[in-house]
């Protein structure tokens, strides 16, 4: 049924009301780039679904007619008032001045809830640009699918001449068709990414990030003898190895004698199994004395490899350098592709190395045994979680966890949050009363909880404008605990606006975007969490050193580089 003015006028309305819920404030502020992005999707697929509502309510309407009275003859539909479209116009051009005020106003409400400086207005060009891009393809891939199904419906008719008089067979034939286009492009469009994906990250992981070099020494990986290649550790592992403080920068900032840290990593193409590269792991450990180290931790990466500075030189200033860390690679790639397609990596990968280093570990006497600790950040703290049968197993078996920014389907993180103790906020809950397991957001989030941290100590970083935390399919049908009221009620984190609202479908759609910009804000927001990485590891696993130290640890390690605290 070809569409009308009315029709057009109708879809027209649709598209820019989707677009002004689309445009909303969400966790975190986004660049007009993802303005315009989530603004050209909306409206297509919004004026795509009125129209389709539209002629499906008029194809109903004509055929009651037509049952009605079958000699009644069908009048075209009554035109539009000459004014209809000047006044849609000019509605138009006032909403788009409206909405544009509106959204400067609420992204700026957003920036000043994560302390970034307000902006005076829109990028309009690129915000543009870039709606009217995806708005063509959505039309485009509407357009494309509709002539499938017609040349569906037309394969239908020749290969079988009695759907003729059987529209119903026909119609099937043009939706299989249809439904097997949109598959296949589908399918196309999503390997042509993974495998551009795959050759940028690839060539990205044999480069050496400025200002490392091959270790000399002999407490690294691909050092002298160690049985991990130089070239087989990725970038992200050579940064690792040949990064962190050494024990005279350590002692510095102290004020004591130090060690010179133990660092293990093997990379992916070390060994073709998580098994093997285990193995290497546990005679590296053994090679460069990490077992005779005062604390053991085992770390798990996020999906590029990536081992937070701040979190590790923490735990490395904290205890003089008495420490060993080793961790696996499973992956080169950015975390977003094995959150959507690899989630079995990064869980894979912590319990073949921790189920290995433990096996050593438990080995040895209890009295020389180091502390052993875990740590996570992003689908590394979904990993290493995975490598308990629950909060039970952790706490006995562990000195302590720090795990950071955990996925929504981590777990025991979510059975934690759902059994959360009764008036506790979901976005920094208690549990048990705090005696094991403890949120941190803020430095001093621990000191608020009365009574006793038991050793198996758990903290988990949590933010109440991480993406990564809260993004879940119910987002689409169901309104999320941590937007049930005002910041102010305890409704919500103190840093998440009051102007978000959960809106089915978008919600979650605006969430999913918040996800790439979750490391694009500052400390204390989003999906950073550099700057409570000291007071993490200090109540986790206490350090012996006197407050003036560990203020000065805190000092060095906020004043690292802001780009160091993202997942590049």
């Amino acid at each position: 049924m070809p569409h009308t003015r009315a029709s057009t006028l109708a879809a027209t309305i649709a598209g820019c009301a989707a677009v002004a819920l689309a445009l909303t404030p969400s966790l975190v502020p986004r660049p007009a780039t993802f303005q315009g992005f989530l603004a050209g999707l909306s409206f297509g697929l919004a004026w795509l679904g009125a129209s389709w509502l539209w002629r499906l309510a008029a194809a109903g309407m004509a055929r009651r007619r037509s049952a009605g009275s079958a000699a009644t003859t069908r009048s075209a539909p009554a035109p539009l008032p000459r004014w209809a479209w000047p006044a849609a116009l000019a509605a138009v051009a006032l909403y788009v001045l409206l909405l544009g005020r509106l959204v400067i106003r609420w992204q700026n409400e957003v920036r000043a809830m994560v302390e970034m400086p307000p902006v005076d207005g829109l990028d309009v060009v690129a915000f543009m640009a870039v709606a009217l891009i995806v708005a063509a393809l959505v039309f485009g891939a509407q357009r494309g699918l509709r002539r499938m199904a017609a040349l569906g419906r037309g394969w239908t008719r020749r290969a079988l001449p009695a759907s003729g008089s059987r529209p119903g067979v026909a119609t099937a034939g043009g939706l299989l068709a249809g439904t097997a286009a949109a598959v296949l492009v589908l399918a196309l469009v999503v390997s042509a990414a993974l495998i551009g994906t795959d050759a940028v990250y690839s060539a990205r992981n044999g480069t050496t990030p400025e200002g490392i070099s091959e270790p000399s020494g002999e407490f690294r990986s691909a050092g002298p003898d160690s049985a991990a290649s130089w070239d087989s550790l990725g970038m992200q592992g050579r940064a690792f190895v040949g990064g962190g403080p050494t024990a005279a920068q350590i002692g510095q900032v102290t004020g004591h004698p130090a060690k010179e840290p133990v660092r293990v990593y093997v990379g992916s193409a070390q060994e073709d199994s998580m098994e093997a590269r285990a193995r290497v792991a546990v005679a590296e450990l053994k090679r460069t004395g990490g077992f005779g180290r005062g604390t053991l931790m085992v770390a798990t990466p996020t999906g590029s490899g990536w081992l937070e500075r701040q979190a590790v030189d923490s735990l490395e200033y904290l205890h003089g350098g008495d420490t060993a860390i080793v961790s696996m690679q499973y992956s080169y790639q950015p975390s977003w592709v094995s959150f959507l397609f690899h989630q079995d990596l990064p869980r894979d990968s912590a319990q073949a190395l921790y189920k290995a280093v433990k096996a050593e570990w438990d080995t040895l006497p209890a009295a020389t045994r180091p502390a052993l600790l875990v740590y996570g950040l992003s689908l590394g703290a979904s990993g290493m979680q995975s490598a308990f049968s629950g909060v039970g197993e952790l706490t006995q078996s562990v000195s302590g966890a720090v795990f950071s920014g955990a996925p929504n389907n981590s777990q025991p993180w979510g059975t934690l949050q759902a059994q959360r103790d009764t008036g506790s906020p979901v976005w920094q809950p208690q549990f048990d009363g705090g005696r094991n397991v403890r949120w941190l957001s803020n430095n001093g989030d621990f000191a608020k909880i009365q009574g006793a941290w038991e050793p198996g100590r758990i903290a988990y970083l949590q933010h109440g404008t991480d993406a990564v935390t809260w993004l879940t399919p119910r987002l689409i049908w169901d309104r999320p605990d941590w937007l049930q009221g005002s910041a102010a009620g305890g409704g919500r984190a103190p840093d998440v606006s009051d102007s978000m609202r959960w809106i089915p479908l978008v919600t979650y759609l605006q969430v999913a975007f918040d996800m790439f910009m979750g490391e694009a804000v500052p400390a204390s927001h989003g999906h950073n969490f550099g700057d409570v990485a000291v007071g993490a590891w200090h109540g986790v696993h206490p350090s012996s050193l006197d407050r003036a130290a560990v203020d000065r640890i805190q000092a060095v390690i906020a004043a690292y580089p802001y780009e160091d605290s993202m997942d590049n």
